[in-house]
């Protein structure tokens, strides 16, 4: 029988989703707990492998087991042997041929970050930051760039192993939020560090370092040692995944917007 789940985790204190000898990864974690429930071992595959640091509340997983289990023995039983900063939202029983990751049709990503000269205390981790006034127009300009299918190599990690940098990107808005300004990304999928990497640049034009142009600049030069540093880890978030609605796999959107709202309030 194969099962999706919805995650929730805090990505700190972790190697990333994706295990690694020696240290901690949310995927080991979720598949020992799930594996305790099923009492056999179980594999569990995401619908994006996010990196150290990065927090997610809209993953979506999937694994194969013999064991006949009630949905509450995934959810529940399965967050009983958790870490507090991982969670199980939803348990759902899928066909064999749905796939977390290849049957996805798109990932959304939110980046917070406190525009602010002092650094953040009780969201360390959760927000990133920079200490400057950012320009919220310039920002947009520069945004709109990234738009459509293109070849995003400037934004790029030089680990990357995805076989093409030709993405489709549906979404990148940034919006404020009293100290706080929000990225909102959503694509096809994501080049490794894509997300960071595209806030750093957006940063540095909001910051009056560079035009808006620049942004369109970097993608006809496919050079990624002319952009902008890699932004941190610390606020960004993966906020959903997109599927097919024969799939009928629970949304959790919502549980999403309202969390980050209220981190970003």
């Amino acid at each position: 029988m194969r099962y999706a789940l919805g995650v929730e985790y805090d990505g700190s204190g972790y190697c990333g989703w994706q295990r690694q000898p020696d240290r901690s990864s949310i995927q080991e974690a979720l598949e020992s707990a799930v594996s305790a429930i099923a009492s056999e071992a179980v594999s569990v595959v995401a619908a994006g492998r996010t990196d150290r640091g990065v927090h997610a509340c809209g993953q979506v997983v999937h694994f194969d087991t013999t064991a006949a289990r009630p949905l509450t023995a995934w959810v529940r039983g399965v967050n009983a042997l958790l870490s507090p900063g991982i969670a199980v939202l939803w348990a759902h029983p899928v066909p064999q041929a749905f796939h977390a990751r290849f049957s996805a049709h798109s990932r959304s990503y939110q980046y917070l970050l406190l525009n602010h000269p002092v650094r953040p205390a009780l969201m360390a981790g959760k927000l990133g930051w920079y200490h400057q006034p950012l320009d919220l127009d310039r920002m947009r300009q520069g945004a709109r760039f990234l738009l459509g299918q293109q070849d995003f190599s400037a934004f790029r990690s030089a680990e990357c192993q995805a076989k093409t940098p030709l993405k489709t990107l549906l979404q990148a808005e940034v919006t404020r939020e009293g100290p706080v300004l929000r990225f909102s990304f959503t694509a096809d999928a994501f080049l490794q560090h894509m997300v960071r990497n595209m806030v750093g640049a957006l940063v540095a034009v909001g910051g009056g370092r560079e035009a808006p142009s620049w942004i369109q600049e970097l993608l006809q030069a496919r050079n990624r040692t002319l952009a902008a540093p890699t932004f941190s880890p610390d606020g960004l978030y993966l906020t959903g995944v997109g599927y097919e609605a024969h799939w009928h796999l629970p949304q959790h959107a919502s549980r999403c917007d309202a969390m980050l709202k209220t981190g970003a309030s």
